[in-house]
């Protein structure tokens, strides 16, 4: 087993070496060996507070962490509570064996139950031996850029017992400047009768001198078999409570009334967002959370293979929804490179919100988009988002861009629906192991991106069959919005577009696109419309605008001397493997001559004019397409995905192929974490980079899966 040593200095893990939890707010990276590298409060848009896998304490300001850690050579696990979001960190060595069970609490949503509540929840507990372990909590407000102080007070949402009467202790960060607080609080218990409860108290640790603007707090524990401490960081309620809601053994002897009646009575006058902390609320909001996620997961209708990679890839995409508005994030993460010590490191953005839907929905999570507030059971809004993914687009389709486009696909709209998200260079962060700049927002806001002004997403989520209902209550004023713009796209679809940070082109994977929007418009809008009686005004230029596209990109794309499908109209020598999309949306068909040309090149090693390394496959070639980056970057998840895809969709004419795309998608399986997520790039060593959790990988894996499945069954493999 790997064992680690303890050591003063503390390097970068590796970006794979980490699972997530959320609550559909926001969420949290765990690292293996028990730090929240990544969280940012109480959004995944608000500014973070820890961001330690982008600054670990190199240069004069450090991202912040919260570290729960042996202080003696140790071996770590880590794994996913079976079919749940709940993660648990183990720790071992000769004489002990540790646990961190970490999660975002979650639990059924009713008349007569809790709010949610937004605390982050690391529960420490000893099952064999001794084990000692150091906690730290070293905020960093504001991407480390707003200065906190620190007070160690008492925890009046503590009932001390008749036994216990000592004062409770809290740690409190507060930040003006970035307009937040924290405090840290614990509960600590004994599962074992004889074993008493653990001693601790939170002390202040001076990191300045590494970069922290603030004070931290620490302790240091010797846990026992049976002993645990439950520790829980929040932002905390602004309340005043009056004296009966602050129970003490000494005010129920005063009142003669039993001291368990009188912390029942206490509960009942505080705010339901800041209850008594008692070790059964922490029990039950953790049976709780992970009863949520259970009950979602045992929705899924699949029953194809790989089963499990399916599954955790879509408890994953569930943590990636932003549960008010109906977005979903493409990843939770920011600027995590795409080569170490390079510069490709990209913000997180808003898009994919309707390939994340479609996958969703092939495995049975229909709630997730139909539903009708007024009328769909409780179960159903419990557990789905009933109607709010419709409703987060349809409200940008009536508040488009002046010139009557619609950005989705960039981060043109934050997960609020705001239309502002400039890009930032965060200069003072180092950058996950050194790889500068860190950014935060995106530049592509200002960017000229054709697909992403045209309704492909709208029209790929909006008009799934088993969507209609929904459409069905679709008004006129939405009919419009979306007509008007498809209407849009006839405009511009013989435009240059920005598909990458360089020149304007006419991007062929822009192109196709195009053409899917302008055809989904004339199937399915038109569909509508004659199911509606809705007027179309413009339906036969639609159609003339479709296959006119479609001839253009056949004669402008394809390179007849080389073979195959370019990157672009000017660049048709360049390959792009983003055009491994064009089967899975039907612009040609997989057996394509065409098509299998730029297949066949595409999985040509790059000695040899192809995009594809160790079974994985490259957007393009950084050293031939000038994307105004620069710097190399690894193999694209995604793109590989797509390729398997494509490749098994070929297999229905050339069995090979499929035999081919089950071996490429099972040996991409390998290249997934520990805990079964992906990231958005995998190194030629293997080496996980670019955001995690990567939403769009985890969605074009499912979908990967599906058709292997179909396939295998249909022809018996």
């Amino acid at each position: 087993m790997n064992v680690q040593y303890p050591a003063p200095e503390r390097g970068y893990v590796p970006i794979a070496d980490h699972g997530l939890i959320g609550n559909l707010r926001t969420a949290a990276l765990v690292s293996i060996d028990g730090s929240i590298e990544s969280y940012c409060v109480p959004n995944f848009d608000s500014p973070s507070v820890f961001a330690r896998i982008l600054d670990k304490d190199k240069l004069l300001i450090q991202g912040g962490h919260f570290s729960i850690t042996p202080t003696v050579p140790f071996s770590t696990k880590q794994n996913y509570l079976p079919s749940s979001n709940v993660l648990q960190t183990k720790f071992l060595n000769d004489k002990g064996v540790a646990t961190v069970t970490d999660f975002l609490p979650r639990q059924p949503s009713s008349a007569t139950a809790r709010p949610l509540l937004s605390w982050l929840i690391r529960r420490v507990e000893v099952v064999r031996g001794v084990f000692p372990l150091r906690v730290e909590c070293a905020p960093a407000f504001n991407y480390a850029r707003s200065r906190h102080t620190l007070d160690i007070i008492p925890d009046l949402s503590i009932p001390t017992t008749p036994e216990n009467i000592t004062t409770h202790e809290k740690a409190l960060f507060t930040s003006e400047e970035a307009d937040l607080q924290l405090d840290l609080r614990y509960v600590a218990e004994s599962a074992l009768a004889g074993v008493p409860e653990p001693e601790l108290k939170l002390k202040e640790l001076d990191l300045t001198k590494k970069g922290h603007l603030g004070l931290s707090a620490y302790c240091d524990l010797e846990l026992h078999e049976g002993q645990a401490v439950t520790f829980i960081l929040r932002t905390p309620p602004d309340h005043t409570y009056p004296e009966a809601a602050r129970p003490s053994p000494e005010k129920a002897k005063e009142l003669g009334v039993p001291y368990d009646k009188l912390v029942l009575g206490a509960s009942t006058l505080r705010a339901p967002e800041d209850p008594l902390l008692t070790k059964r609320l922490v029990h039950e909001l953790l049976d709780s959370t992970n009863q949520y996620w259970n009950a979602w997961i045992r929705r899924s209708t699949y029953q194809g293979s790989w089963k499990e990679a399916v599954n955790r890839s879509a408890l994953a995409l569930k943590l990636l929804i932003y549960e008010p508005t109906g977005a979903v994030v493409a990843s939770p993460t920011f600027s995590l490179p795409e080569f170490i010590g390079g510069t490709r490191n990209w913000a997180s953005w808003i898009r994919d919100s309707s390939f994340t839907l479609y996958a969703l929905i092939r495995l049975g999570f229909t709630h997730e988009a139909n539903g009708n507030r007024s009328t769909d059971p409780p179960m159903t809004l419990l557990i789905g988002l009933g109607p709010a993914y419709m409703d987060f687009i349809f409200e940008r389709l009536k508040s488009r861009n002046a010139d009557g486009s619609l950005k989705i696909i960039t981060p043109r709209y934050t997960i609020h629906g705001e239309g502002d998200f400039p890009e930032e260079e965060l200069s003072h962060l180092d950058g996950h192991q050194g790889s500068k700049p860190v950014r935060i927002g995106n530049g592509a806001i200002d960017h000229i991106q054709l697909v992403s002004s045209t309704p492909v997403e709208a029209q790929s989520s909006a008009h799934p069959r088993r969507n209609l209902g929904y459409l069905r209550r679709v008004g006129y004023d939405t009919w419009v919005a979306v007509r008007e713009l498809v209407d849009y796209v006839l405009t511009i679809y013989n435009e240059p577009d920005l598909e990458v940070r360089g020149a304007k082109k006419h991007f062929t994977y822009s192109k196709v696109m195009l053409w899917v929007a302008i055809d989904r418009g004339k199937y399915r809008c038109l569909r509508l419309a004659d199911k509606r009686s809705l007027p179309c005004p413009r339906r036969l230029e639609w159609l003339a605008a479709r296959d006119s596209l479609y001839e253009e990109i056949m004669h402008k794309a394809w390179n007849p001397e080389l073979g195959f499908f370019g990157q672009s109209y000017e660049d048709s020598g360049i390959l792009d493997s983003s055009l491994m999309i064009m089967p899975l949306v039907f612009f040609s068909t997989p057996s394509d001559p065409r098509f299998l040309g730029t297949l066949k090149q595409i999985l040509k090693t790059p000695e040899r004019g192809g995009l594809t390394s160790n079974g994985l496959v490259y957007r393009y070639d950084v050293k031939k397409a000038d994307d105004g980056v620069g710097g190399e970057e690894g193999t694209f998840c995604l793109c590989t995905l797509w390729c398997i895809e494509a490749l098994a969709r070929a297999g229905e004419y050339d069995k090979t192929m499929l035999a081919r795309a089950i071996a490429m998608f099972e040996d991409f399986l390998q290249y997934m974490n520990h805990v079964g997520l992906c990231t958005e790039e995998i190194s030629d060593a293997g080496e996980a980079l670019g955001n995690a959790v990567q939403g769009f990988t985890h969605v074009t894996l499912i979908s990967a899966a599906y058709n292997l499945s179909r396939l295998q069954a249909k022809f018996k493999i």
